[in-house]
């Protein structure tokens, strides 16, 4: 729903989440509404893994004491963790907004969509919409890990006594607060990226690069054009919150025993 509000709702086309609904609903049945999520939930363990696994490298490169990193360096390490995971997956990522916006009987499968969208775009619609992605990655990342570990560790230095986990509803909150955050600030960009992804596969629609599609944007439906598709972008962030949440303990945990073998203080050392 939120892709499709990106894509098609605008000043004169409101669409709202009851109509859209409808409006796929009519076109392909209840199935419609789950078109694109093979594909989603194949790309979430590589992107997952990548993103944690370079986090963790990114803060060893760029802490500035052993042992010790500071905000800005998260927001860095998280910055480069989100955009490395994004560049490896890009190509699942426009698969999965073609895969999402196609009419009954536009393809056959997930294969098949590659194969015609290689024999009509070529290699470069696989990247398309890349650039606003990275810019979004970067605010968004970024404030999502900082946030999320910055207070983390403000809630272990105030309340945690002789434990290492705050717990899977504190770890909750603070990826609520951290994943909201991140997307409020990313969130024009993202818009952008699934415009650009959906150029070719929709009827009539410019092939406009970054900043004339933003100019058009602006132009045409003002600054709030940029966050069409929010409300359910913020309705789907359980689940986002959630994982982040069990993420957040399994990296804590393991990071943890790891530290122990070497360093039985390491766990109350943070």
């Amino acid at each position: 729903m939120k892709v499709f509000m990106q894509v098609h709702a605008s000043k004169t086309n409101k669409i709202s989440l009851v109509s859209g609904f409808k409006q796929m609903l009519k076109e392909g049945g209840v199935t419609s509404l789950w078109r694109g999520n093979g594909i989603n939930v194949m790309k979430i363990t590589p992107e997952t893994a990548i993103k944690f696994m370079a986090y963790e490298q990114y803060k060893k490169l760029l802490s500035s004491e052993p042992g010790k990193v500071r905000t800005h360096e998260r927001f860095m390490a998280g910055s480069l963790a989100g955009a490395t995971a994004q560049t490896v997956i890009y190509p699942m990522e426009v698969m999965k907004t073609r895969m999402t916006l196609r009419k009954t009987g536009q393809y056959l499968g997930m294969f098949d969509c590659a194969k015609k969208v290689l024999k009509n775009e070529g290699v470069k619609a696989f990247y398309k919409g890349y650039i606003p992605n990275i810019l979004g990655i970067i605010p968004y990342a970024g404030i999502d890990l900082a946030v999320y570990e910055s207070l983390k560790n403000f809630w272990l230095s105030q309340y945690a006594k002789d434990t290492a986990s705050p717990g899977v509803l504190v770890l909750l909150g603070c990826g609520t607060i951290s994943s909201t955050c991140g997307q409020l600030a990313s969130y024009p960009l993202a818009l952008i990226r699934t415009r650009m992804q959906a150029q070719a596969s929709v009827e009539g629609s410019e092939q406009l690069p970054m900043n004339l599609m933003v100019k058009k944007i602006m132009e045409k439906e003002g600054f709030f054009g940029l966050y069409r598709g929010i409300l359910p972008n913020f309705m789907k962030s359980t689940e986002v919150w959630t994982q982040t949440a069990a993420d957040g303990t399994f990296v804590d945990v393991t990071a943890g025993l790891c530290s122990y073998k070497e360093n039985p203080a390491a766990l109350t050392q943070g």
